[in-house]
């Protein structure tokens, strides 16, 4: 049972993420600005220092929160990938932060490589899913797991907050979203998914 205090440390724990959040998806790394996450979240300099050591490493617990919550809300199903793009498609609309976050580290972080570094269990645990239905004929076995998965996130975010054509926005009409969502779905099915026989 929490106390007092522990419950005290994670609402401001909490309330620092969340200001952190807005700021970084926003200004990026380079651009956040510590003070005015201090400010936004009614916590002191020292006292956000002192739960996270900095900016780079607050950085790093708000990127790992909102990529380990997209994981949890959003849970691979391998054996129906269609409907897994359709939901990550979603969960982006509902966390315009997330993609944000994704791309400010891809630009100041990370230039090459592998994005995820310390998150890879995640994505391994994803690649075992998929190969298991490359295996039951679900999916098509002539690509490589890993492409498989950037091959899929990459077309679940195709209208997500760093397109490089139309990005989605929630107050956009319904029938604009389920037009893109079957479009999605479609070309899913046809490109990453076995073919039944004729």
């Amino acid at each position: 049972m929490y106390s007092e205090g522990m419950r005290s440390a994670e609402d401001t724990r909490t309330r620092i993420l969340a200001a952190a959040t807005a700021e970084f998806s926003a200004r990026g790394i380079a651009g956040a600005r510590v003070d005015r996450i201090a400010e936004a979240s009614g916590a002191s300099k020292p006292m956000l220092y002192s739960y996270f050591g900095g900016k780079e490493k607050l950085f790093d617990a708000v990127f790992t929160a909102h990529v380990v919550a997209n994981s949890d809300r959003v849970p691979v199903t391998a054996d129906d990938l269609p409907g897994y793009a359709v939901r990550l498609y979603d969960d982006y609309l509902a966390d315009p932060a997330l993609l944000r976050l994704i791309s400010w580290k891809r630009l100041e972080r990370a230039s090459v490589g592998y994005l995820y570094e310390g998150l890879e269990h995640h994505d391994e645990v994803h690649l075992r899913h998929i190969a298991r239905q490359q295996q039951l004929g679900t999916v098509r076995s002539d690509l490589d797991p890993a492409d498989v998965w950037s091959l899929l996130i990459g077309m679940a975010s195709t209208w997500a907050q760093a397109s490089v054509t139309q990005m989605a926005l929630a107050d956009e009409p319904a029938e604009v979203h389920d037009r893109r969502r079957a479009a999605l779905e479609a070309v899913v099915r046809s490109g990453l998914c076995s073919q039944p026989p004729a």
